[in-house]
């Protein structure tokens, strides 16, 4: 019994933190660039090294845990919207970009990457994101003077036929772990950014969540039940225990 109780805490631990996963995932579908957000799990022994362990003990105690989540690489689809510092990166690159002063800049003190290329130039005339974070070029921040700007599949900015920056463009391996930061940015290991090798721009361009909404839904409803299911044995095991206690116990 106590193996069972334990079970269903654990499952229902681990089914509240994926609800959060999916949730979140749903409240991002209209985040230009987002990538979804995928639970792993992982088997926890309970009591191990502490009892006898066999065949049956390791049934009963192994317990299925979050372990974490993955970020769902696959790509969006591309909306135009005609807005020339809008940009999207067709293929597997993302945009590097430079955290703003503040608690994101002192929590990874270096560049992130990501997909959101809704851009804007601030009074200065510097290339940001929509949270502020500074958009890099090959030699660092962009600042664009004022005229006609073009930005071609290389990712070579002109403004008014003259040639201003190039944008910096990274790619990963498929096992390079992305960690999600908030606002469509994410945060790489140390030297696992490739240079562009499938990579283009498209100008007047953004590209769209990747989190479907359908499975979203169902991911969702899925989760509920599950959640459901859990308490309802949380409630059967307590009621179980309190009727030990109160008609078992006092005829020992």
């Amino acid at each position: 019994m106590d193996s069972g109780y334990y079970a269903a805490c654990a499952g229902l631990a681990a089914q509240t933190q994926a609800l959060e996963l999916v949730a979140n995932n749903l409240a991002n579908l209209g985040t230009a660039g987002f990538r979804g957000q995928q639970a792993t799990f992982r088997s926890l022994l309970a009591g191990g090294g502490t009892v006898a362990w066999n065949p049956l003990n390791a049934a009963v105690n192994d317990f299925g845990v979050l372990n974490g989540s993955r970020t769902d690489r696959a790509s969006g689809s591309l909306a135009s919207t005609g807005n020339p510092l809008d940009l999207a990166v067709a293929g597997q690159g993302f945009f590097v970009v430079r955290p703003a002063e503040g608690p994101a800049q002192e929590a990874t003190q270096e560049d992130v990457y990501t997909r959101n290329g809704s851009f804007h130039t601030t009074p200065t005339g510097q290339l940001v994101t929509g949270q502020g974070d500074a958009v890099l070029g090959e030699q660092g921040p962009i600042t664009l003077p004022s005229g006609v700007v073009a930005v071609s599949a290389d990712g070579t900015i002109s403004v008014d036929g003259a040639v201003v920056a190039t944008l910096r463009v990274a790619e990963f391996s498929p096992d390079t772990d992305l960690r999600a930061l908030g606002h469509a940015t994410y945060a790489a290991p140390a030297g696992s950014a490739l240079p562009p090798a499938a990579s283009s721009i498209r100008q007047g361009m953004l590209e769209d969540s990747n989190v479907s909404p359908v499975e979203g839904v169902v991911q969702l409803i899925t989760l509920q039940r599950s959640f459901e299911m859990m308490q309802r044995a949380l409630t059967l095991f307590d009621s179980q225990f309190n009727q030990t206690a109160v008609q078992d116990l006092p005829r020992v």
